[in-house]
This record gives structure tokens, sequence and C-alpha cells, in this order.
């Protein structure tokens, strides 16, 4: 049976981002994903960098650290991810006050600014001023997800580490101890497992009787083909109702709900907004909703209208764009910190997932948890441990 230091489970950013980091430190290294070209939240997500959006100093600390990782991978791994900046611009619909709004903001590290309609189609000229009252807007970070996923794995690679197609299925658990894990064909062995396989991560740790409170929503977007126009700016509403219906579904009296598949603990919400890649697709989005099924049963014609219903006001030549309508799982955790370091009571077990900012997080959350398994102390492992929840199966989710 093979043999590695490490197993992750997952290639998408998160599992992408810690098996290169941890190759980094000399570790061997197993990177298992179940398909070549997962649909997985990275492949649909918007790719948002919010450096700007700390509000902690914990936060902070980890945007700038995340934002030195960008600017150093392209050098590592010889793989560009089309990091950028562009204009964010958080629009605020009729009878909303702008003002109001930005309140919200007002603790973050660079508050967005209130500026009129006209002045955000100054900045965006597809934008439809009649349709807002304002906007808020702040510079914003950008990457490409499928590079960048791209570039941590050809670094991997070059380290050493192996990336290999197959359906984990299961966690091999002996005692009290994480020993490997089993595919439809075969199983691994490794020192250390570590789970970051986004909206799954929470059932694969159950197969080895253990629960963490990691949860998933449900995303809808359209993904278009190659535009030949271009859009200047992310697209994306002031009172974004996402954060609010992850929280509502992660609260105590719904922990029961997660074991039972099926219950729509929130009914979906949609946050319309846009944003356009360099090679000329745009996402339009998203739908979010709360069902405790992995795989429940969505409609696909009904989710695509009211996407293009929603952006049409906003976005006018968005309306009869082509377009796909996808959608994935998006894990998040109960008080918007990532689950990343050793699981309780379950040695050479680990998790990491639950990041409600994904590119703003991950690249540095990563680096310290891989000089963390290096024998180094972390103030963020200390911050991001599953301890401060899990608890095993026989015992009530707190």
């Amino acid at each position: 049976m093979p043999t590695f230091d490490w197993i992750v489970v997952g290639n998408g950013l998160t599992g992408a981002a810690l098996s290169y980091e941890l190759a980094k430190q000399g570790a061997s290294v197993l990177l298992l994903e179940r398909s070549a070209s997962p649909d997985n939240a990275t492949r649909y997500t918007y790719g948002g960098v919010p450096h700007w959006s700390g509000h902690t100093a914990l936060l902070r600390q980890l945007y700038r650290e995340s934002l030195a990782r960008y600017t150093a991978l392209p050098d590592e791994t010889g793989v560009a991810h089309h990091y950028r900046e562009l204009d964010l611009l958080l629009t605020v619909e009729p009878g909303q006050d702008p003002q109001a709004l930005a309140q919200r903001y007002a603790a973050v590290e660079t508050p967005p600014v209130p500026i009129t309609a006209a002045e955000a189609q100054e900045r965006e000229p597809y934008l439809n001023p009649a349709a807002i009252a304002g906007a808020l807007t702040v510079r914003h970070g950008h990457v490409d997800p499928a590079a960048l996923v791209k570039a941590y794995n050809h670094g991997l690679q070059d380290a050493g580490g192996q990336i290999i197609i197959a359906t984990v299925t299961g966690l091999v658990r002996m005692g009290d101890r994480l020993t490997g894990v089993t595919t439809p064909t075969q199983a691994y062995a490794a020192g250390q497992v570590v789970v970051a396989a986004g909206g799954l991560t929470r059932e694969l740790i159950k197969t080895a009787g253990v629960k963490v409170p990691v949860y998933f929503s449900h995303a809808e977007v359209v993904e278009t083909p190659p535009l030949d126009w271009q859009l200047r700016s992310l697209i994306m509403p002031a009172d974004l109702t996402r954060s609010a219906i992850e929280s509502e579904s992660s609260r105590d009296d719904t922990h029961s709900w997660w074991d039972e598949p099926g219950h729509e603990l929130r009914p979906p919400m949609l946050d319309s907004g846009c944003v356009q890649f360099p090679d000329g697709r745009l996402r339009i989005g998203q739908i979010s909703r709360i069902n405790t099924a992995l795989e429940p049963a969505l409609d696909a014609a009904q989710g695509e209208q009211r996407l293009r219903h929603g952006i049409e006001p906003l976005v006018p030549a968005l309306a009869a764009v082509p377009g796909q309508w996808h959608a994935c799982r998006v894990a998040f955790s109960e008080d918007g910190l990532p689950l990343a370091g050793p699981i309780p009571g379950l040695q050479g077990g680990h998790v990491f997932s639950g990041f409600t900012s994904p590119f703003g997080l991950v690249p540095a959350v990563a680096a310290h948890f891989a000089r963390w398994a290096n024998g180094q102390d972390s103030d963020i492992l200390s911050a991001t441990r599953p301890g401060r929840w899990v608890t095993d199966e026989a015992s009530h989710e707190s």
C-alpha cells in the first residue's frame, strides 16, 4: 500500500493550496480528486479577493499575507494566475440608503465609498444607472480560479507531490488514529490525512465516526462563453444576503437537521451580480439556497431564468447573451472563520474547509498550516482549530 506523509482530499482551491504548501515544506504529499475537471465551488466562483474587507486584526493579517502569496506564486510555480485589481461596485437598490449601507462596512480596513448612480456608470459603462440608487465602491482583487489551481498543482508536482484522480469513498480509522483513505480501487496510507473537500467535507469525515461543523449552501450561476466586449468592474449588491442565511442555517437549533438530508433551512436568495474573466467569459450570479441534501433537486431552467431576470435591470447587455446554468456546493462555518487544523480525538486527521472568503484567506492559511505541520507554532492555527466545535459523533454538536 503506498504511504505518504500527507494525503490531501480535494483539488479545489483549498486542497490545491494546502498540498503545495505542505510539499514546499518537504513532505511527501498525495492529492486526491474525484474528477479531472471538478464541478466545485472553485470552478464556479467569482474569484474575488476582498483584501479590503478585514474587520479584525486576524483577518487583516491574513488578507495581507495572501496578497504576498499571490505576488510570489508565479515565480515559485512558473504559472500565471492572472491576479489583478478592479473596481468593486456594490449596488444599492432603489429605496435603500447608500449612507446607511456604508455604515455596515465602517469597521473594515478600507471602507467602500458611497457614489451616485451616475458615478457608478462612469466606472462601469454597461451598468444601468436607472436601476440603482447609487453604489459603494472600493478596489478589489480578482484572480482566475482555474489558473490559480493550475499554478498550485504545478508547484506540487515540481516539489515531488502526486495527483491522482480517484473518488475517496471513506477514511480509514484504527482506534483513535486516521491511517489513510479508501477509493473504489485502492487504499492509500498516510501519516496524516487532511480533508479539504469543500461541501463534501462534513459527509466524508463522518465516515470516520466524527462530525465537524462544516456546512454548505448550493450556489447557482450562469456562465457565458467569451464575449467580445469588456466589463470593467465586479458587480455585487451592497446588501448581500448570503452571509445572513449562512449564519441562520448553522445555529444550535439547526444542528440536528444537517444529519437529515432534504431540509431546506431557508428559501433560496438571489444576489444579482457579475464578473468577467480575462478570457472574456462572464459569471452571472448568484442564487444561494440552504438544503441539507448533497444533491437536491434543482430546476436548471427556473434557476437560469431567475438569474437572468435579476441581472437584466443592472446590466441590460447581459439579457440575451448565451450562457449555461451551473450549480455547486459552497462550504461555510458557523462563525465565518475556517476550520483549519487537527480534528480532536482523531490522531492524524485534519480538516481544511469552511472558508467564507476563500480567495482572500486560503493562500495565507495554507502557508500557516504547512509551517505548523513542520513544527512551527502558529497563532493562526490556534484561532482556526476545529477543536472550538468538533465533538465525537455520539455527542451533541456544539
